[in-house]
């Protein structure tokens, strides 16, 4: 299969839809609900389809976890004690598909994610309004405390994402933000990080199988950098102005995704 197999309104929608995912997911986390139709619009295999979304979405990824980091908003202490629990959680996911049924976790996200929603319209945006130096910005917490929490928070996400996946760095944001009290933007940041790694972990396992369209990774890839550079700057200069709407976005359209996959999906 090469590029020129699809016609040039084909690319025009997938290429516009890879470049709105990429600003949603660097914006709130979610992008792969809009980006992983966009690649069976074009009738690839499911295993293609993946691959290639992780090929271009990492890069994506990249070039928004380095806007954040040179701004200063991302928690590098906690984004390194996230990024290992939620490899190993994640790896733990990956085995209990075999015991666990999909639908029972589908049932619990319906359930979960209109309070998720409400919760966040309701919460407050002073955080937003203080200068701080994010990696001294811990101070509601002393000593070892905020990395348990970060910790015990990234491997039970981690689980999540090798188990089902969509939507863990929206989830990623909520604890940042609720549990440790960070502003949305670094929240958003650290998210970024952990997102970045998984997906590596998971891009290497798809280059070995053979399952990229490199010809079209690329090329998408292109769309995914300018989206998430895109969305990256408005995080960095609107903050919760522009992440809290996004993130209710990135919420309603995971709850789009699980209620069909639940119920008209068969």
């Amino acid at each position: 299969m090469h590029i020129t197999d699809f016609t040039i309104w084909q690319l025009i929608v997938v290429f516009f839809s890879i470049f709105l995912a990429g600003v949603i997911d660097s914006i709130a986390g979610g992008g792969g609900i809009i980006s992983i139709p966009a690649y069976l619009f074009l009738g690839l295999s499911g295993h293609v389809v993946l691959g290639t979304n992780k090929f271009s979405s990492t890069i994506g990824t990249f070039f928004a976890t380095i806007r954040f980091a040179s701004h200063s908003k991302i928690n590098w202490r906690i984004g390194v004690v996230s990024v290992i629990f939620a490899l190993v959680g994640s790896s733990i996911g990956s085995r209990l598909v075999l015991l666990i049924p999909v639908d029972f976790i589908r049932i619990l996200l319906i359930i979960l994610i209109p309070i998720i929603a409400v919760f966040t319209l309701l919460q407050k945006n002073e955080n937003d309004n203080v200068e701080k130096n994010v990696n001294d910005s811990l101070t509601y917490f002393h000593g070892i405390k905020p990395y348990l929490i970060s910790a015990a928070a990234s491997l039970i996400i981690g689980m999540y994402d090798g188990f089902f996946g969509p939507g863990t760095g929206t989830f990623f944001i909520l604890v940042y933000t609720t549990l440790l009290h960070f502003d949305m933007t670094t929240a958003s940041g650290n998210a970024k990080v952990v997102n970045l790694s998984s997906n590596i972990a998971a891009l290497a396992t798809f280059l070995t199988h053979k399952s990229v369209f490199i010809e079209l990774g690329v090329l998408c890839a292109i769309c995914s950098v300018v989206g998430n550079w895109v969305g990256s700057g408005l995080a960095v200069k609107k903050g919760s102005k522009i992440i809290k709407p996004v993130f209710i976005i990135a919420l309603l359209l995971l709850l789009s995704k699980v209620t069909y996959d639940l119920f008209l999906n068969k």
